[in-house]
């Protein structure tokens, strides 16, 4: 297994949170077993410059083959991914705001799906997919990125202080009122929820609950020894009812059914990851 983090160029910090580039090699005589994926808090654009994935929505059963590169939106509800045997990921993980603010499309309008860069970036993405097929060096595939989000820079739209103020609602290990988070925005209530719509894709409460339910799904993911309730409790849940609910609505299932299917599956995607 390869697993790096690549710290932003200077210029892109306000855009991203890190690159990240995993890899894997899992057996070929194995069958494919499908991985959870419950909702992060942040958006992403990915590359797949091996082999395709396939993603299941764990509602509906529908499956699709990704394309080598996509952008996902804000996401409400859980996928099963199914990675192929010769596995690279790279992922940009955007800050709150950011992917709103390259794409400048209302993130509302892309809740619960992903979209092939290429529709956006059509040549540039192209090239891309080119040169991360043409190079076996982990280090240049996170400079391609790179450098491809740089020469974007100059047409994002402004960040604003928002963007920074839900940047604090990620990172928080407490439990953190929506008012308190809007006077970090410096606008009222109503004007932050407006903008959290636009920016970030969905309503202010929606969004910190789905930032707590993540912090505690990683949480048991990096650490399966801790009990359900330990992890409820370390990530501020009012009680274990309250945490039981985020889970049938974000993961699909109760908590000991995640426990069985992290267990399962043939690796665990969300612990390593770095918000």
């Amino acid at each position: 297994m390869f697993l790096k983090f690549y710290k932003p160029h200077v210029l892109l910090d306000p855009l991203i949170s890190s690159i990240m580039i995993f890899a894997e090699q899992f057996n070929k005589n194995a069958p494919l077993t499908p991985i959870p994926f419950p909702p992060l808090p942040e958006q992403s654009l990915f590359f797949y410059p091996r082999s395709p994935i396939s993603a299941t929505i764990h509602e509906t059963n529908n499956t699709l083959l990704k394309p080598t590169s996509i952008f996902v939106g804000p996401q409400i509800k859980r996928v099963n991914l199914i990675l192929g045997h010769n596995h690279v990921v790279i992922r940009v993980g955007f800050k709150p705001g950011g992917l709103y603010r390259l794409l400048q499309l209302p993130m509302y309008e892309v809740v619960d799906n992903a979209f092939n860069s290429a529709d956006f970036f059509p040549q540039e993405i192209k090239q891309i997919n080119e040169q991360l097929f043409n190079t076996n060096s982990f280090d240049e595939m996170a400079s391609i990125i790179q450098s491809f989000l740089l020469t974007k820079l100059s047409n994002l739209k402004p960040i604003t202080p928002f963007d920074n103020a839900m940047m604090v609602l990620i990172q928080s290990r407490t439990s953190l009122s929506i008012e308190h988070i809007a006077s970090i925005a410096c606008i009222s209530i109503r004007q932050f929820e407006r903008q959290c719509k636009e920016r970030v894709g969905m309503p202010p409460k929606l969004f910190a609950r789905i930032a707590r339910f993540s912090n505690a799904y990683r949480l048991f993911e990096a650490s399966q020894t801790l009990s359900w309730t330990e992890i409820a409790h370390r990530c501020n849940y009012y009680d274990q009812m309250h945490f039981i609910k985020d889970c049938k609505e974000f993961a699909g299932v109760i908590p000991t059914v995640i426990a069985k299917e992290v267990i399962k599956a043939p690796a665990q995607l969300q612990y390593m990851l770095k918000l």
